[in-house]
């Protein structure tokens, strides 16, 4: 959502009295004429004009985007015979609770799918809350959107090598072709693109995979077993571009993953981010807003500079995906991606880029957005530095369902190096390794999950870092070599469900626990990325 229940009911509570209803009583009607389709096939229409506000408003609810969203732009209008060879169908509606989507089908059945440009965030509240005060709120805050974010971000991402959809701006009409779908869908801006999902090989800008899967379906193989990989650092070249977009809610379901044969068997996952909707918000100019900005930190404005002690809040929708998916990169890796990601966004392409909005739009946001995007273009290298940071404090890393080895030894006297083996009869294949300074990172948590997993821990690993084991399922062997004749200075903790480990570690600390679904197998753990 743009905006969260809990935000409108903190505005609410801050907006009550005169301000409020004067506020109510301004809104005007949301239901816009239809324009006249000229013979050339196209219209001119604004994209929301019900969100043009006077300046006591705007002084206290934001000025935002309001003058795009009343600005009327010229659009082809959509066309579902001749949109694609062989026409499109209409199969199924979806969307978020703020965007109206409907999924099409061409005669190769390929998907498509047109996202309503508007959004609506209060069907996410109850329906008797949906016309009083917080949806009112919660609609006027549409406004934070640039209705033409989506519509750049694709020849960003192309110059920055990364995966995207081609979303085009078009107006639906009252068309029949629609069918069932023409009472709901017509008379409105939509971006039309792929769908990225199934067999892809024809789509370059989903790097032509045979296979495209959710987040769910590719986070259940990741975690069902280690053959299946997700190419961290191309993921890590997809986060850093968020953040140079102001791209703050990257959650799980906002990505989708083409997969391809490992040499040798296995797959390995890339990134496909989806729904740009949030590129460039812009919240915090409204005396209002400017306050619950304090609280939800998470809502960060395209401003010509990122704060770097605001990173933490701008990652944080994506935080569980960046701890497991980036856990095993490095500093070097993090400032190698940053510099190799600025390199691309050349003054050039970002011209290039918004040269693809309607005239009308370039004339109010081409300088804004040159001066922004370049000077946060060069803030990538100090900015993936503090994400490093950030992510480096406090590692978590997991096994898979199958059978693996850990190995833990002392890398230095403030270090500890992590290996990660895949094991099988025919001897273990490293899968990922770390070395783990106390400067950075101040606790490691190594899980089991399932199969019959090994804990090796080698040496004496030092004090300054916290070591926690969670054995998971299955009958794990857990021993140091040579085990410890004394207590050991480091602090390490083994943490015992008691399903039948075999437990060598001599005078480390080891304790029972009661383990949550969360600590126990591939399925738990997908709870922490709201999955399951």
């Amino acid at each position: 959502m743009s905006f969260s229940f809990s935000s409108a009911a903190l505005l609410a509570g801050l907006g009550s009295g005169l301000l409020l209803s004067c506020s109510a009583r301004a809104q005007p009607p949301t239901t816009a004429a239809r324009p006249v389709i000229g013979p050339d096939s196209t219209v001119v229409v604004a994209a929301g004009a019900q969100y043009d506000r006077g300046a006591v408003h705007r002084f206290f609810w934001g000025t935002h985007y309001r003058d795009l969203w009343k600005l009327p732009v010229r659009v082809p209008v959509f066309n579902l015979r001749t949109a694609v060879p062989g026409g499109l169908t209409p199969v199924k509606e979806g969307g978020s609770f703020q965007t109206k989507n409907l999924r099409l089908v061409d005669q190769e059945g390929r998907e498509y799918v047109l996202r309503s440009v508007d959004k609506d965030a209060t069907k996410a509240l109850p329906a008797g809350l949906r016309e009083g005060a917080i949806g009112r709120i919660m609609k006027d805050q549409t406004s934070v959107i640039h209705p033409y974010g989506a519509y750049i971000a694709a020849p960003l991402a192309r110059a920055a090598g990364l995966y995207h959809t081609n979303p085009r701006l078009v107006y639906v009409a009252d068309d029949p072709a629609l069918g069932e779908f023409r009472e709901g869908f017509g008379y409105a801006l939509y971006l039309f693109e792929e769908r990225p999902d199934g067999d892809q090989t024809s789509v370059e800008s989903f790097g032509r995979s045979a296979r495209v899967e959710s987040s769910r379906k590719a986070f259940t193989n990741l975690l069902a077993s280690s053959r299946f990989q997700v190419d961290a650092r191309q993921y890590l070249r997809n986060r850093l571009f968020d953040m140079w977009l102001g791209d703050w809610s990257r959650r799980e379901d906002q990505w989708r993953w083409a997969s391809f044969p490992k040499p040798g068997g296995g797959t390995t996952y890339q990134a496909i981010p989806r729904d740009r909707d949030h590129a460039f918000f812009k919240f915090d100019d409204g005396l209002l807003t400017h306050i619950i900005g304090w609280v939800k930190t998470n809502y960060q404005s395209f401003h010509e500079r990122i704060r770097l002690a605001d990173v933490e809040g701008l990652n944080r929708a994506a935080r569980p995906m960046d701890k497991s998916l980036l856990a095993y990169l490095t500093r070097d890796d993090f400032r190698q991606v940053a510099d190799s990601l600025r390199g691309t966004l050349s003054d050039g392409v970002i011209a290039r880029a918004l040269a693809v909005w309607p005239p009308e739009v370039r004339e109010l946001s081409q300088a804004e957005f040159t001066r922004k995007l370049r000077a946060r273009r060069e803030q990538l290298p100090q900015v993936a530095d503090k994400f490093y940071q950030l992510l480096a404090r406090d590692v978590e890393l997991p096994g898979t369902d199958e059978k693996e080895r850990f190995v833990v030894e002392a890398a230095g006297p403030d270090a500890v190096r992590v290996q990660l083996l895949r094991h099988s009869p025919k001897g273990d294949t490293l899968l990922h390794q770390r070395t783990f300074v106390a400067a950075e990172t101040r606790s490691i948590k190594l899980f089991g999950l399932g199969g019959n997993d090994a804990f090796e821990l080698r040496g004496q690993p030092t004090g300054r870092i916290r070591l926690d084991i969670y054995d998971g399922a299955g009958q794990d062997l857990i021993e140091a070599t040579p085990a410890p004749t004394r207590r050991s200075g480091s602090r390490l903790t083994i943490f015992d469900s008691g399903d039948g480990n075999t437990i060598r570690v001599g005078k480390f600390k080891t304790k029972a626990y009661q383990p949550q679904a969360r600590e126990f197998d591939g399925p738990g753990w997908l709870l922490r990325h709201r999955l399951y």
